[in-house]
């Protein structure tokens, strides 16, 4: 990432900073020279995604749910990069208070202190799950936000409060609305894993996996590099609809779930049919993100395409990965 999208001699916040997006915003800071702090109370991110810049950094241990942790992050701060929350439709459906906790107080938490504490903005993360499952394509940030999960009730609420905060009380905030991301770092073992990795985990196992439903729906994928350059020029972005605006982060294109793992299977050199099961509930058919505003009134270029971030990806996670003796795989 180059260094001119970071503030010479700002402070940053990372919300999140443990997680796969927060890590690599955290990583892309530090190699801009920025001075970053990560509050995280791990209950997703890991420890290990900021082993190799440990020492360079302020942490955290903490919740945004509680207001004295994040009135004293943010202290001192000039940017916070909001990325924390419980990232899975399918554990909201099973526990929608977390999720609630999470995207709604826990969002709002953030940005009474960064109002209190005279940061100059908040980049917060919303999500593409706000606009549900509406025929239209591509998504427009226009569009009336239909949630189907609490995930995206929550995601959305956290949106909402971010919406009024310039107008109403002072603090710059900007909404990026991420579509699937991905990218090194991105965990293929959870319960609750995105598809690409947990592709790529399965097409190295040469296991099938499972594709809910036919397979056939389909996703905006960016590459995770995409995601820190909106991140970054949202923090310094002006002009008229910047502030409280909500921008979708995507590449412009889509992929049916098929063809994903299709691809997937091509680059790592295996021939290996996916097996079928039942839809799962709150998941969305089409998805596809208008790009038109966060280029205009941002700047955004997503640089990596599809290929290109898969072949990253997988690059990333063969040297991961580990062999019978401990070992990374080269």
């Amino acid at each position: 990432m180059s260094k001119s999208l970071v503030v010479e001699g700002a402070s940053y916040l990372v919300t999140g900073g443990a997680g796969f997006i927060g890590s690599n915003l955290t990583e892309s800071l530090l190699a801009g020279g920025a001075k970053v702090r990560v509050l995280d109370d791990f209950s997703s991110g890991k420890h290990e995604n900021l082993e190799p810049f440990r020492d360079r950094f302020e942490l955290i241990e903490g919740t945004i749910t509680d207001p004295e942790t994040c009135r004293v992050a943010t202290a001192g701060i000039d940017y916070v990069l909001h990325q924390a929350a419980v990232p899975s439709v399918a554990k909201s459906l099973e526990d929608p208070f977390s999720s609630h906790e999470a995207g709604a107080t826990g969002t709002l938490n953030v940005l009474l202190a960064a109002r209190d504490n005279g940061c100059r903005r908040v980049v917060v993360a919303g999500s593409s799950s706000a606009y549900g499952d509406t025929p239209v394509l591509p998504k427009h940030e226009s569009m009336t936000p239909s949630p189907l999960s609490p995930y995206a009730v929550s995601k959305l609420a956290g949106e909402q409060y971010s919406r009024i905060f310039p107008e109403l009380f002072g603090l710059g905030t900007v909404i990026l609305r991420y579509f699937n991301v991905f990218g090194p770092r991105q965990d293929p073992n959870s319960l609750y894993s995105a598809v690409i990795p947990l592709f790529i985990r399965h097409a190295l196992d040469e296991e099938p996996p499972f594709i809910n439903g036919d397979g056939e729906q389909t996703r905006d994928f960016t590459y995770i590099d995409n995601v820190v350059q909106a991140n970054l020029k949202a923090c310094t972005a002006d002009g008229p609809g910047v502030l409280g605006g909500v921008f979708n982060v995507g590449c412009g294109e889509r992929i049916s779930i098929n063809r994903l793992w299709t691809e997937i299977t091509r680059i790592v050199g295996v021939d290996l049919p996916a097996r079928h099961r039942e839809p799962r509930p709150g998941d969305v058919r089409d998805s596809l993100a208008d790009i038109t505003g966060i280029s205009q009134r941002l700047g955004y270029d997503p640089a990596v395409g599809l290929e290109e971030g898969l072949e990253k990806t997988l690059a990333w996670f063969r040297a991961a990965r580990p062999t019978g003796d401990g070992a990374a795989l080269v």
